[in-house]
C-alpha cells in the first residue's frame, strides 16, 4: 500500500515538473524566437521607414542609419537619425541619437491602445538662412508631412512624450553668439485625453531648460492638445538670470543695442480657442545698458513699425477674451539711452543708474491706471526723478508725466549743443522741470529748464577753430550772461507744449516724442530762438 502511494507521489512530481517546464518553457522559447526575429526585421524595417519618411516630408531629407525593433515589448528604436533641409543641406536641422516609440501601458489600463515616445539628447540646429527658407516656403506647415512622418515611425497615436537633455541652437546675425537652450527636458502626459476627459485641460506637462548658458527657465502647466481649432494651453512660467544682451541676436533690426543685464520673471499664461491671457506677475532686469538708435537709413522703417505697433495696441484695448497684464516691472542699475545718428552731429542722451518701477499695466481699462516711478542720473550727473500715470482707452490713451532734473553737468551735453546750436560749453549746470498731459487726443504741458554758470567760449579749447566760430561762441556766451537771472545767476525759460495727437497718418507716440523733443531743444537753446524774453510755444 505504501509502495503504491510512493509511486503516485513520484508520478505527481514528474507531472508537475513537466507542467512547470511547459508553463515557463513555452513563453521563454517564444521570447527567444521573438528576440531573434527582431534582429531579422531590423534592416528591412529600417529601409521601409527611411523611404516612407522621405516620401512624407516636403523640403527635407531623412537619413536613418540604424533601427531596432523589439517584438517583446512592441517597441521600435531609431538611432542616429538626422533631418536635413534640402535648401541648406550643410548640416542637419535635427539629430536624434535615440528615438524610442513603444506602447503606452497606462493607456492600456484605460482600454486605449496608444503610444509613448522618448527622445534622448536630440539636437536642433537652426540658422537664419534656414529659418528664412521655412518662412518663404509656399507649402503650408500642415501639408509638409510632419504628422504623417510621426505615424510612419509608429502606427499608434502619441499619448506620452518625453524629451531628455535636448539642445536647441539658433544662429542669427551674430554667428559667434548663438542662442542656446541646453539641457532641455519636456514631459507631456495624457495627450489623447484618455484620463480626466471631463476637465478643461486634462493633459499635464513640465518643461525646464538652461537659457543662453547662465539662465534657467521652466513651465508647469496643463493642456488640451485635442481642442479645436487649435490646442489650449495653460501654465506657470518662471525665468531666472537670463542674460538680456542675447536678445540683440534674437530680435535683430529693432534699432536696439543691448549690453549686459540679467532678466528674471514669473507669471502665468493661458492660450486657448476661447480665452487668451498673459499675466506677468513680476519682471526684473538688472544692470542692463540699452540704447535706441535712430538713423536716417532706418527712419522710414521706424515710422512704419511705430504705426503698426500703435494699431495693434489700439485693437487690443478692452478687447473681449484677451487680457494682458503686468503687475510689476522693475529696472535696477540700468542705463537707458537714445542715439540720434540722423542729426547734423550724432549725439546720445542717456539716463544712468536708472531704477524704474512700473505697476499695473493692462490692455483693459477696467484694471485702472498704470503707475511708473523713475530715479536716475541725466547724462551721468543730473539727479532725475520722474513719475507717470497711464491708462489705455479706446478714444486715446491717457497719460500724466512729471519730470525733474537737478544739476546736470552741461559738458556732457556738448554733442547735443553742437548738433542743434553749433556751439559747445566748457562749464555749466543744467536743470529741468516738465509736466505733460495727454487726454482725448490732445497733448498739453510745459517744459522749464534752468541753465546756471554756463561758459561757452574757452580760449584754450577753441583756439584751433576758425575765427568766425570763436566769435560766434563768444556771442553765445555773452547772450547767455545777459539772460541770466541776476539773483540766481541762471538762464530760465519756459516752453509750452500743445498739439493734437490723433493724426491718422502718424503714430501718436511719435507726435508726443517730437513735441517733447522740439520743446526740449528749444528750451535749452533759448538764445537762438525767437523771443529772447525766454518764452516760446511749439505747436
Amino acid at each position: 500500500m505504501a509502495e503504491n502511494e510512493g509511486e503516485k507521489s513520484r508520478f505527481k512530481r514528474v507531472l508537475g515538473s513537466k507542467a512547470l517546464r511547459w508553463v515557463f518553457g513555452i513563453p521563454a522559447a517564444v521570447a527567444v524566437v521573438l528576440f531573434l526575429a527582431s534582429f531579422l526585421l531590423d534592416e528591412p524595417l529600417r529601409r521601409i521607414t527611411e523611404t516612407n519618411l522621405n516620401r512624407d516630408l516636403k523640403g527635407y531629407t531623412v537619413r536613418l542609419p540604424s533601427l531596432h525593433v523589439q517584438l517583446l515589448d512592441l517597441s521600435i528604436s531609431l538611432k542616429k537619425m538626422t533631418v536635413i533641409q534640402q535648401a541648406h543641406p550643410d548640416h542637419p536641422v535635427v539629430s536624434f541619437p535615440l528615438l524610442k516609440a513603444s506602447v503606452n501601458w497606462s493607456g492600456i489600463l484605460a482600454g486605449k491602445l496608444v503610444a509613448e515616445f522618448k527622445l534622448i539628447e536630440p539636437k536642433i540646429n537652426i540658422n537664419l538662412l534656414q529659418l528664412r527658407s521655412e518662412v518663404d516656403s509656399t507649402v503650408p506647415i500642415k501639408e509638409r508631412g510632419w504628422q504623417q512622418a510621426v505615424e510612419d515611425i509608429y502606427p499608434l497615436k502619441i499619448n506620452s512624450l518625453k524629451i531628455y537633455n535636448a539642445d536647441i541652437v539658433y544662429i542669427g546675425t551674430d554667428q559667434k553668439r548663438p542662442l542656446i537652450l541646453s539641457h532641455f527636458n519636456l514631459q507631456a502626459k495624457n495627450i489623447r485625453n484618455i484620463h480626466l476627459p471631463d476637465q478643461v485641460y486634462p493633459s499635464s506637462f513640465h518643461l525646464d531648460t538652461a537659457i543662453f548658458g547662465t539662465g534657467q527657465g521652466s513651465i508647469d502647466g496643463a493642456a488640451n492638445f485635442l481642442a479645436k481649432p487649435f490646442p489650449g494651453i495653460k501654465g506657470q512660467i518662471k525665468l531666472e538670470k537670463v542674460p538680456v544682451d542675447y536678445f540683440n541676436t534674437a530680435i535683430p533690426g529693432l534699432n536696439f543695442s543691448i549690453h549686459g543685464g540679467q532678466l528674471s520673471a514669473s507669471g502665468d499664461a493661458e492660450f486657448a480657442p476661447t480665452v487668451k491671457i498673459a499675466h506677468l506677475k513680476n519682471l526684473e532686469i538688472q544692470r542692463m545698458n540699452i540704447d535706441y538708435i535712430h538713423s536716417q537709413l532706418t527712419a522710414g522703417v521706424e515710422k512704419k513699425r511705430a504705426l503698426m505697433a500703435e494699431k495693434k495696441a489700439r485693437e487690443l484695448v478692452d478687447k473681449p477674451g484677451i487680457l494682458l497684464i503686468a503687475d510689476q516691472v522693475s529696472l535696477t542699475g540700468c542705463t537707458i539711452g537714445i542715439v540720434n545718428k540722423a542729426a547734423r552731429k550724432p549725439y546720445r542722451i542717456f539716463f544712468s543708474d536708472a531704477d524704474l518701477q512700473a505697476k499695473n499695466f493692462s490692455n483693459q481699462s477696467s484694471h485702472g491706471t498704470a503707475q511708473v516711478e523713475l530715479k536716475a542720473k541725466f547724462m551721468g550727473s543730473g539727479i532725475t526723478t520722474a513719475s507717470a500715470a497711464f491708462r489705455p482707452e479706446k478714444a486715446g490713451s491717457y497719460l500724466d508725466l512729471y519730470v525733474k532734473i537737478d544739476d546736470s553737468q552741461m559738458t556732457a551735453m556738448n554733442d547735443v549743443l553742437l548738433s542743434y546750436g553749433d556751439f559747445d560749453v566748457s562749464a555749466g549746470v543744467f536743470s529741468l522741470i516738465t509736466e505733460l498731459h495727454v487726454k482725448n487726443g490732445t497733448i498739453s504741458g510745459y517744459m522749464k529748464p534752468f541753465i546756471r554758470d554756463m561758459d561757452v567760449y574757452d580760449s584754450q579749447k577753441d583756439k584751433g577753430r576758425g575765427v568766425p566760430h570763436q566769435m560766434y561762441e563768444m556771442l553765445v556766451g555773452g547772450v547767455s550772461k545777459i539772460l541770466e537771472n541776476r539773483s540766481h545767476q541762471e538762464v530760465a525759460t519756459r516752453v509750452d507744449i500743445k498739439g493734437p495727437v490723433g493724426n491718422p497718418e502718424t503714430s501718436s507716440l511719435q507726435i508726443v516724442v517730437e513735441l517733447f523733443k522740439n520743446a526740449f531743444f528749444k528750451a535749452i537753446l533759448p538764445s537762438f530762438e525767437k523771443g529772447k524774453s525766454g518764452t516760446g510755444k511749439r505747436r
